[in-house]
């Protein structure tokens, strides 16, 4: 009786020191920002968006590395999170910036955005010979007599074997 005393003190003391010890980590802690899209070309429009606001909150976001200078976040229609927008100058070198928002609680958080130089397709498609290339009488005659032997060679095959059954 006193060793099961004893254990079951001994388990509550522990319980109690590590308890009183500890502190419950919540989502809030560790908050992000969320940078959309995050891999951009110059004249691009960046949405941010952060829990870390908390409900209804708002915050101030910084941009500056990038040339885009400050905008605002405001309560979006997600619960607890705030969101705010901007546009990537036309100027912007290519390279990862970092971007920064403080919000009105005193938290803050910060994110990546990479801007990239990327040169746009265009021209039309090289996939073979397709609908974008245009008509091409050589290859479409090469075609329809393809098409046409095998048709005949069908006919002709199913014509053989029907007149051969009729035989047996």
């Amino acid at each position: 009786m006193r060793t099961t005393a004893r254990l079951l003190a001994a388990t509550a003391v522990a319980a109690a020191t590590i308890g009183l010890g500890a502190h419950g980590a919540y989502a809030g802690d560790f908050a992000v920002l969320e940078v959309f899209p995050s891999i951009v070309a110059p004249g691009a429009i960046i949405t941010v968006n952060t829990p870390a606001c908390g409900p209804g909150g708002r915050g101030v976001g910084n941009a500056r590395a990038l040339g885009a200078g400050e905008f605002r976040l405001a309560p979006s229609t997600h619960k607890e999170v705030a969101v705010g927008r901007f546009t990537v100058p036309h100027h912007t070198e290519p390279g990862t910036y970092a971007i920064e928002v403080s919000c009105k609680n005193g938290k803050r958080v910060t994110g990546d955005l990479v801007v990239r130089h990327d040169k746009q397709p265009s021209g039309r498609v090289h996939t073979g010979v397709g609908g974008s290339v245009g008509p091409d009488t050589t290859q479409i005659a090469a075609g329809v007599a393809v098409l046409a032997a095998a048709a005949v060679g069908g006919t002709l095959l199913l014509r053989r074997r029907a007149s051969g059954a009729q035989g047996s």
